[in-house]
């Protein structure tokens, strides 16, 4: 691995290492202070859908634990925080009354990242979505769009004048095809009506809550953030190649497409656009409008070979097995060099604003010992991340920042508690806290950038 103070030298002053969590992860205290549940609370608490049947009911129990927490990340030596806002808590029907007692719980967030020196990215809606809207339709209704503009404007009129970033959504694909496709995720639905209706209602949401934004605090940078697939086909084949740009389009370009060129993909819209929801006149435009950033979620390449001849529904591919042998506790493949690829790619195919790696970090399982979590391996693929986004700076992309996942160890939504992605352990029993040895090179790296950065 990378000493961590060389890699440190290589970012400009400007950059910005972070940390990043979401509220349903983390938070805990699922039904205190006029709270009420969101899908996740209900999906959950059903038997077979969470890893041992886990739920977020206690989770970290940042909500009871926010100073510790934020005086946690403070000691890391990062200059930003991205958080995510429960809907939940700030409306908890979806619509209707406003929760004080959310507001308040943000309030002190956010002014407690302020007088520890941390920026703020909040995301807006990071999967929690209020059960009331669920029984109304959730994501395959077009009304919900309007409701969560609703409670983006809440949101940024109460912390719009203390936020540095904000984003709309996070991974709207996991939104989109994880929980309403592949049912894995909440509301667990395994339909591509379901998919695409919903894929139309988020992107749509996107672009109201961007107006929202832009008219209750227009100074704060906005934009969304996309786990795009880096997508390599199997064979170097017409056939495999085709399948790749296919992926593409259903995975990346029903987004990219859309807020960056104000279409949906013309092979997506091929196949599947007849099953469309209707979009109506003026949605385009409104999901299209001019973004200040974007952030990558980046965790694993992406291996596909054509399936076409199998009748299979578009994008009619299957996945290929991992090509290098490094796979982490949660069976992703290791493949750095593939985060420069895709970012290469987007930006050659796009006209795109500035970035942040907004989440990127592993999976290890591994215990601690003598009150030393040794994670050698989670040091070893950050170390290997983080160089290639140097690289991608110093090959003239706009990234400004990088954001570790995780803090600490959360729930790790159908995963339950099984599996960690955290710097910090934390024992669920007795809420312990850890600082891993990948935390501790994580530290160095940001200590010795701010120190340097600080002396230029």
């Amino acid at each position: 691995m990378i000493d961590p103070k060389q890699l440190a030298r290589r970012f400009p002053d400007d950059f910005i290492f972070g940390v990043a969590t979401a509220s349903y992860q983390i938070e805990g205290a699922a039904r205190e202070d006029g709270r009420k549940p969101s899908i996740w609370d209900a999906f959950s608490h059903m038997p077979g859908r969470v890893h041992n049947g886990d739920t977020g009911d206690v989770a970290c129990d940042h909500y009871h634990r926010l100073d510790q927490d934020l005086d946690m990340m403070k000691d890391l030596g990062v200059e930003t925080y991205r958080f995510s806002i429960a809907w939940p808590r700030i409306i908890p029907d979806g619509r209707g009354p406003v929760n004080e007692a959310g507001l308040d719980f943000y309030d002190r967030l956010i002014d407690g990242c302020k007088a520890r020196g941390l920026k703020t990215n909040a995301t807006l809606y990071h999967w929690d979505l209020p059960l009331t809207l669920a029984g109304e339709g959730g994501w395959t209704a077009r009304s919900t769009a309007y409701a969560y503009q609703r409670y983006v404007q809440t949101v940024m009129k109460r912390f719009g004048d203390r936020l540095d970033l904000v984003s709309t959504f996070n991974e709207p694909w996991c939104v989109v095809w994880l929980s309403h496709l592949y049912g894995i995720h909440a509301p667990g639905e395994r339909s591509m009506d379901a998919a695409l209706a919903a894929l139309h209602t988020v992107n749509l949401a996107h672009g109201l809550g961007l107006e929202a934004i832009r008219q209750e605090a227009p100074e704060v940078k906005a934009g969304i953030v996309l786990n795009l697939q880096a997508i390599y086909p199997v064979n170097d084949t017409d056939a495999d190649r085709a399948a790749a740009e296919r992926s593409f389009q259903f995975n990346n370009g029903v987004f990219l497409d859309l807020i960056f060129k104000g279409a949906y993909p013309d092979g997506f819209i091929a196949a599947l656009g007849a099953r469309m929801p209707a979009i109506e006149d003026g949605d385009l435009d409104l999901i299209s409008g001019k973004l200040d950033w974007w952030g990558l979620n980046y965790y694993m390449p992406a291996r596909v070979a054509d399936d076409s001849a199998s009748g299979a529904e578009f994008p009619a591919v299957k996945a290929g097995s991992p090509v290098y042998n490094v796979i982490t506790d949660i069976g992703w493949e290791t493949h750095a060099p593939a985060m420069k690829m895709l970012t290469e790619q987007v930006y050659k195919r796009y006209d795109m604003p500035d970035m942040y790696i907004t989440e990127n970090g592993a999976c290890y399982n591994m215990a601690p010992a003598d009150g030393v979590v040794d994670d050698a391996p989670r040091t070893q693929y950050l170390s290997d991340h983080i160089a290639i986004a140097a690289d991608l700076v110093e090959a003239g992309i706009p990234l400004k920042g990088y954001y570790a996942w995780s803090l600490m160890d959360n729930f790790e939504w159908a995963e339950g508690y099984e599996m960690r992605f955290g710097l910090i352990y934390v024992d669920y029993e007795t809420q312990e806290r850890t600082l891993k040895n990948s935390g501790k090179w994580y530290k160095a790296l940001a200590e010795e950038f701010l120190e340097r950065a600080g002396q230029d």
